[in-house]
């Protein structure tokens, strides 16, 4: 049987899932799930779960995304194809990594037919060109307008982290880290790159971003791989190194398991004050509208997070057999969860002076919006106050608007960076922008005089 046939044939599946979108799947309050100690409900099993598709519109003419009274906001960047991740250079260049999702791999169950168009439409940019590539954006006075736009390194596969050690640019594709020369300034690289160490990657790729950063020594580089299934139907072999956070030596390109169960790691970075790493997870789907919160966490050596066998600490997962009742006792809860099917991607640290300075030590997380529930939840960057390098307070909007008044897409935030200026970088895979977030003196005055 084809994979169209199969698509045909699940076909009225598929209208049924979608008409969830009109009823009540029983999704709750996500604020209660926000916290060092989130509120979890009971699980459900589904066939298929809720689905509420937030389809995408783009951005008109002249719009942008909201932010709060302080801030503004612009266009740093449109046009492009899918920018995923942003990573910023010593002199100030921002490299904005453009990557399309690799081919899947054969179609083994009729639900992955339908889970995969239900995903494919939730998160299309609309129409595709050139990708897979990373573009450099120069502004040379700060004014967040590039006097230069152009590809900086081309061909890639499905790439999505990046770091620089030295003269030593590192990429994270879907199937390898990949080292490349650097040299200041320039403004495109032609040299062949030498892959340092290869990653899990096909010919299952589930969860293909590879979120990277390097030690503040730079000895070492961490890398974030998603698992390969949601709670390993695709068997326990498919899920080899996955799941897990692995530290990569940069002189031999041996890796080590760092940190596990952490079902799709992102946005890895080290908090400014304790120098710890931490990430954002996206964790398992189909128990409910309500579970499983994402989370935010710092990464501890060693440590076990639960995935597949539990969830946020030791709530057993019944759904994953044979049982590992000896993983579950491991099992350590997150340090703050973020609500359920966020879809956190990424996450920056802010040590810098160009935004009001109630951002100063916190972090910004940018949450690519939900699929899976009735009432959509994300689709915004938030920011978390923290206080001696951990969470202290409950997270604030900061830049919302990517969901019209219909509950459509005009973008999704993705990576997060800070520019040389200190203002905040989003990279929007749906609608194909980055946007720049600054700080709005002129409107702080105007405040004050009224």
């Amino acid at each position: 049987m084809t994979r169209v046939t199969l698509f045909l044939r699940f076909g009225l599946i598929v209208g049924s899932a979608l008409c969830l979108a009109s009823c009540n799947d029983g999704s709750g309050d996500p604020n209660v799930e926000i916290g060092s100690n989130p509120k979890l409900p009971d699980l459900q099993q589904y066939l298929l779960p809720p689905m509420h598709i937030a389809k995408v519109v783009g951005w008109k003419q002249g719009d942008t995304p909201s932010v709060p009274k302080g801030l503004k906001i612009q266009a740093m960047a449109t046009g492009l194809q899918h920018p995923r991740s942003i990573y910023v250079l010593p002199n100030g260049d921002v490299l904005v990594v453009e990557s399309k999702a690799p081919q899947a791999a054969a179609i083994k169950r009729p639900k992955e037919i339908i889970m995969g168009y239900i995903e494919s439409w939730a998160t299309s940019g609309g129409k595709t060109g050139p990708s897979n590539r990373i573009t450099l954006l120069r502004d040379t006075n700060g004014d967040g307008v590039p006097d230069m736009q152009t590809v900086f390194l081309d061909h890639l596969n499905s790439p999505f982290g990046v770091a620089l050690v030295g003269n030593d640019l590192y990429v994270a594709n879907t199937d390898a880290i990949v080292k490349y020369p650097y040299q200041t300034n320039e403004t495109k690289i032609t040299a062949p790159g030498e892959v340092l160490t290869p990653l899990p990657g096909g010919p299952i790729d589930h969860h293909w971003t590879k979120s990277l950063v390097a030690s503040t020594d730079g000895s070492k580089l961490y890398v974030g791989v998603g698992s390969n299934s949601n709670i390993t139907e695709n068997g326990m072999e498919a899920e080899k190194n996955r799941a897990a956070i692995l530290e990569v030596d940069r002189t031999s390109g041996r890796f080590r398991v760092f940190a596990s169960g952490l079902r799709n790691p992102n946005g890895l970075c080290f908090e400014p004050k304790t120098g710890a790493l931490w990430a954002v997870i996206n964790e398992r789907d189909e128990i409910g509208p309500d579970l499983v919160p994402d989370y935010m966490t710092s990464i501890k050596e060693n440590a076990f997070y639960g995935w597949p066998y539990s969830y946020y600490g030791q709530h057993v997962d019944p759904r994953v057999q044979p049982q590992r009742p000896d993983l579950v006792a491991k099992a350590i809860s997150p340090d703050y969860a973020l609500s359920s099917h966020v879809a956190p991607l990424g996450m920056t640290f802010y040590t810098a002076d160009n935004l009001p300075s109630a951002y100063k030590g916190g972090a910004f997380v940018g949450e690519h919006g939900s699929w899976n529930r009735q009432i959509l939840n994300g689709y915004k960057v938030v920011f978390i106050p923290f206080s001696d390098g951990k969470p202290s307070g409950k997270p604030r909007d900061v830049v919302t608007g990517f969901l019209d008044g219909d509950d459509q897409a005009r973008g999704r935030p993705v990576g997060l960076a800070v520019d040389k200026s200190g203002a905040l970088l989003i990279a929007d895979d749906v609608g194909n922008t980055v946007w720049r977030v600054s700080g709005d003196r002129a409107s702080l005055d105007a405040a004050s005089l009224r």
